[in-house]
């Protein structure tokens, strides 16, 4: 991924955060977006990089003309604003409306002794889904960004203060790998994004929207060491309160050559990524340029 400036935190510091809390316990979400549309995005676009690529993305990724990709640039980042300040209401208490697609899929899983591994992706809100797809007798384990601001840590500690989700650091030592191989041991759920790359460079290159993009290894690596079933899980917004989760089986031949199965997955999860993207294009959040 060619000149990734991307640093994995939430914007803003502790104070900035604690308000937007206090402002969302009391205020309709929707007077936070009109603001945020009107004051804070169009600066966005003039003093970031990321718009640019955006508009590439529509242009290059989905073929769309000038004008058309210049304003689902704008509406990108007012939806991506717009799950940020999501994100602070439901620390802050409030609740959304979630619909779920394929929730059989998750049961059917989460009632086997072995685990098994959610691969999650930078579109949506992928957070609701680790305070929805919760199961009562198989601990979640999420990979997380280690470098994540302190607020916004503490934010989620409190929202999974009731379940049996727990946070897994990505540390410059490597040690989270041993805390990964420790929770599949026991059986547990581990949720992982596949669409960006922690830590570990090695990559693993697919067709994606029509043009070459690298993957992280790690992921794939990781479910076809020991032959793990695979869900991708995503979390589209679909209203101003409302969010749906798409809860998809990956499949890859497990018993062929393990090359191939990562192929296969890679493949798999790919397809499901396009699907998802084709239905909610505006939704797409890595700023950076993707493709090689």
């Amino acid at each position: 991924m060619a000149d990734k400036k991307w640093t994995g935190t939430t914007f803003g510091n502790r104070w900035m955060h604690k308000w937007l809390i206090r402002l969302t316990r009391w205020l309709d979400v929707r007077v936070l977006y009109a603001f945020t549309s009107v004051f804070i995005v169009p600066v966005c676009l003039v003093v970031n990089e990321g718009p640019r690529v955006i508009y590439r993305y529509f242009r290059r990724r989905h073929g769309y003309g000038v004008f058309r990709s210049a304003w689902n640039t704008y509406i990108n980042h007012c939806i991506f604003s717009q799950v940020v300040i999501d994100r602070f209401a439901m620390y802050a208490g409030k609740k959304f409306h979630v619909e779920t697609e394929g929730y059989d899929h998750f049961l059917q899983l989460a009632r086997q002794k072995e685990g098994f591994i959610q691969f999650s992706s930078h579109i949506g809100n992928y957070e609701i889904a680790g305070y929805t797809l919760v199961a009562a007798d198989k601990p979640f384990n999420a990979l997380v960004f280690h470098g994540e601001k302190e607020s916004v840590m503490e934010s989620r500690q409190q929202m999974f203060a009731d379940t049996h989700i727990k946070m897994i650091p990505v540390s410059d030592d490597m040690s989270h790998l041993f805390v990964i191989n420790q929770v599949l041991e026991n059986g547990e759920t581990l949720s992982m994004p596949a669409d960006r790359n922690f830590g570990s460079q090695k990559t693993v290159t697919a067709t994606f929207l029509g043009a070459p993009a690298e993957f992280p290894l790690g992921p794939f690596s990781v479910a076809t060491m020991r032959g793990l079933d695979a869900l991708a899980v995503n979390v589209m917004k679909t209203s101003s309160k409302t969010y749906k989760i798409y809860v998809t089986p990956l499949s890859y031949s497990k018993d062929a050559p393990r090359k191939q199965q990562i192929a296969e997955l890679v493949h798999s999860y790919v397809a499901e990524l396009e699907r998802m993207l084709k239905l909610y294009p505006t939704q797409w959040y890595n700023f950076f340029e993707f493709w090689k």
